[in-house]
């Protein structure tokens, strides 16, 4: 094993990742169970995890289990801990990457379910998964969790308010988790720029006169597969000294 594929090796290791079945989550649990990692894909649609899992077995010869689970709904992550542990015993890292930004109009038509709905999804859900992973993994000796957040958490537009409050409370609570978690369980904030994945086909990009990424400094959204080395680095023991952090894959943004 050269230098690096030992700083990365994840051999072993129990991956458990929400809205792992499609998107940046997919990209990660593939990259996770190539290094060596189990996986847990975890969404709303059993079909697709069922269909990642299945093809990451088959790829990579890891074990990875897919369970339906609702994040935003308090209730059933305990049911996917549980689920878990029964299977691998352990969780050593936790990627709470499941989240959603619905489009909107104007302000007024942000009804409070809409709102709700977001911050269940994209802040409640990830605390209250991370309070029971995290103090198990205090129990067990060390592990890591990576909170998927967003640079619009820093540069809100008009049209993902609710999102941009959420994605700025899951940042906060990083920095907390850390310190509650201290010194064995890293905790870490993943900020990812705009990545073409399927969520991006409602962005209109065709229309635009300009290059709508012109603002950021590599001028052009990411490909999914570009989220791994970062998310890589936040599992393994290569961010051995980091937590409490905010690692950006974001091509560079103002």
């Amino acid at each position: 094993m050269g230098y690096a594929d030992a700083l990365f090796d994840l051999t072993d290791r129990v991956v458990l990742i929400t809205g792992g079945s499609r998107g940046l989550g997919r990209e990660m649990a593939f990259g996770a169970a190539r290094c060596g990692a189990d996986v847990v894909i975890a969404s709303r649609n059993i079909d697709t995890c069922q269909a990642t899992a299945t093809q990451i077995q088959d790829e990579t010869g890891r074990a990875a289990m897919a369970y339906q689970v609702h994040v935003g709904r308090w209730d059933q992550l305990d049911g996917l801990v549980a689920a878990t542990y029964k299977r691998f015993g352990t969780v050593d890292t936790l990627i709470n990457n499941a989240g959603m930004s619905p489009l909107y109009d104007t302000l007024t038509d942000v009804t409070e379910k809409l709102f709700d709905a977001v911050i269940n999804l994209n802040l409640k859900g990830p605390f209250r998964l991370s309070a029971l992973v995290g103090e198990r993994m205090v129990a067990a000796g060390g592990g890591s969790i990576i909170n998927v957040s967003s640079t619009g958490s820093l540069r809100p537009g008009a049209d993902i308010i609710p999102y941009a409050a959420a994605k700025a409370g899951l940042n906060a609570m990083t920095e907390g988790l850390a310190r509650a978690f201290a010194p064995t369980v890293r905790v870490n904030t993943l900020m990812a720029g705009p990545f073409l994945t399927d969520v991006s086909k409602s962005w209109s990009l065709e229309a635009a006169a300009e290059n709508p990424f012109a603002h950021l400094s590599l001028q052009r959204a990411g490909d999914p597969p570009e989220i791994v080395g970062a998310a890589l680095f936040l599992a393994s023991d290569a961010s051995s000294f980091t937590t409490g952090s905010i690692v950006r894959a974001d091509g560079g943004i103002a």
